[in-house]
């Protein structure tokens, strides 16, 4: 035999070789799993599952797929999915909820969150262990009350502007219904930019790509995703389709760290001004004067901490906030406008609610004024239950969770599907009836609190949950007091989806009347 024919044989007998130790190790883990979790229903089949069905749909169609699980499980409330030959266990019954999501140890996030690390890095949404205890003791502290009151008046100044964009396309095509998505969308990039970072970018009125860019982003990371090959880093970027998404990191990430470097060099400058400033009595300038954005507030706390964050740390922290800030809240209040012009009868308590707080009054609403809208409270509760805007989250196990009679091993991933928990027919009866009156002290005393989870629960709950309902009554009040909604589409024919966010994949239509 000579040395070319001995080494193609040494190469395909290792080859081999490879081969049966891959198919004996998929094998392996899926005897394993069935043994391990042989209770536990299986949605489709081992190793690919539906990657391939999935892989070219559009998003709501995905979703409606993961919809379909429900009818089949909602007895056991958890399921087994395949994702090429990795198990996802899904769990959406509110008594396995509370234990796993107050679990202070499994914290970790799970490996579908890796893709978001080029964009995120080591941001409060993906970091995990000591790191993330102490990032989210820093981060909680600025989110107090006193500075939901200073934040309050920035976001009632960028209501006021989004109702004049309305306003103004209202008056080009009288009588036509127009596109919300959009507005809302510009309205919380502006609030999150002037409440995070201290920057007026001007969103609503001039327009942006970052957040074109943010939504570019997330539809890219979810094609990734779908595709195995690509979370191999040196082949995705090596793609045309890679390359795209480095692009548009580039350009957001660019633009935080410009922000973060301007802020620097405002808070020097204001820092040698300060005698000046404390002396100066114009009392229309003391209001803004004593506003401090997030930048500012986490910039001072890092300066005293024993630990400070890096440059780029700083900068993964504002990206976090900058992208869950304002998509986030956007599709909450899109959905709530799109739900009440589906339900006027709600619609209209709505109404008599804002006439008896505000009368006659065009004053901007305060805290105090917000916090006297129950009903208000109820409509926007109901509308996250039935778009919650985060569709899934994940855990990678770091301990054993038992289950009744399974136990989920460590090291699996462990989906929890907040779209489907707060859909669950066994739990919300008659799930996509729009009924506020679910969330009455009455109805839910009796309701596991892990039922509905639209910001999480737990230790890993959104630490800007507070300022988010603020952020959303407030534009919807200013809105609300105006016009009066009514939607073209129904929930029954509206399309969304998302793994990332529960966006509308076609326009938002919706009817603007005058308030008599």
């Amino acid at each position: 035999m000579d040395f070319i024919s001995l080494a193609l044989y040494t190469l395909c007998a290792l080859l081999c070789i490879v081969i049966s130790r891959v198919l004996f190790s998929m094998v392996y883990y899926q005897y394993d799993i069935r043994q391990k979790l042989k209770n536990i229903p299986q949605v489709d089949r081992f190793p690919f599952g539906s990657i391939f069905e999935q892989m070219n749909r559009p998003d709501n169609e995905r979703t409606q797929m993961m919809l379909k699980y429900v009818e089949k499980t909602c007895k056991q409330g958890i399921f087994i999915q395949w994702f090429a030959g990795k198990a996802f266990i899904n769990v959406y019954k509110p008594e396995y909820l509370q234990l796993i999501l107050p679990s202070t140890v499994n914290i970790t996030k799970g490996s579908p969150y890796v893709l978001l690390k080029p964009w995120l890095g080591n941001g409060l949404l993906l970091s995990t262990g000591k790191q993330w205890f102490h990032d989210r003791k820093l981060i909680g502290s600025t989110f107090h009350f006193s500075i939901l009151d200073q934040f309050a008046v920035i976001v009632s100044e960028k209501a006021e502007i989004l109702n004049k964009c309305l306003e103004r396309k209202i008056e080009q095509d009288p009588g036509k219904a127009i596109n919300i998505f959009p507005f809302i969308l510009n309205a919380a990039l502006d609030i999150i930019c002037e409440t995070a970072m201290g920057v007026d970018i001007r969103a609503q009125e001039v327009e942006t790509k970052y957040s074109l860019t943010i939504h570019e982003v997330s539809e890219l990371i979810m094609k990734r995703f779908l595709r195995p090959w690509f979370w191999i880093d040196w082949l995705y970027y090596s793609t045309s389709v890679g390359k795209q998404y480095k692009l548009a990191l580039d350009t957001m990430h660019g633009f935080t760290q410009e922000v973060i470097r301007k802020r620097m060099v405002e808070r020097q400058l204001q820092n040698g001004n300060k005698t000046e400033l404390e002396n100066e009595d114009n009392e229309s300038d003391i209001g803004k004067r004593k506003k401090q954005v997030f930048l500012d507030l986490l910039l001072d706390l890092n300066a005293k901490d024993d630990s400070p964050l890096t440059e780029e740390e700083l900068r993964a922290q504002v990206d976090t906030f900058m992208f869950e800030g304002h998509d986030t809240t956007a599709v909450a209040v899109n959905w709530t406008l799109f739900l009440l012009g589906n339900n006027l009868e709600h619609q209209e308590k709505v109404h008599d609610e804002l006439e008896q707080v505000f009368g006659d009054s065009k004053t901007p609403a305060s805290v105090k004024e917000l916090s006297l809208l129950k009903y208000l409270d109820r409509v926007i509760k109901e509308t996250l239950r039935i778009f919650p805007s985060v569709p899934l989250i994940s855990r990678e196990l770091v301990e054993d969770v038992k289950l009744d009679d399974n136990i989920l091993p460590k090291d699996y991933t462990v989906v929890l599907p907040i779209l489907l928990i707060h859909r669950n027919p066994e739990v919300w009866p008659d799930p996509l009836k729009f009924d506020p009156d679910r969330f009455l002290p009455e109805n839910s005393k009796h309701r596991n609190p892990y039922a509905y989870v639209p910001f999480s629960a737990g230790p890993r709950n959104c630490v800007g949950q507070k300022f988010a309902l603020l952020e959303e009554k407030t534009l919807l009040t200013a809105i609300l007091r105006k016009w009066r909604v009514k939607s073209v589409k129904t929930l029954d024919t509206i399309q969304f989806g998302g793994a990332v966010i529960l966006r509308p994949t076609e326009e938002v239509l919706v009817h603007f009347t005058p308030k008599k």
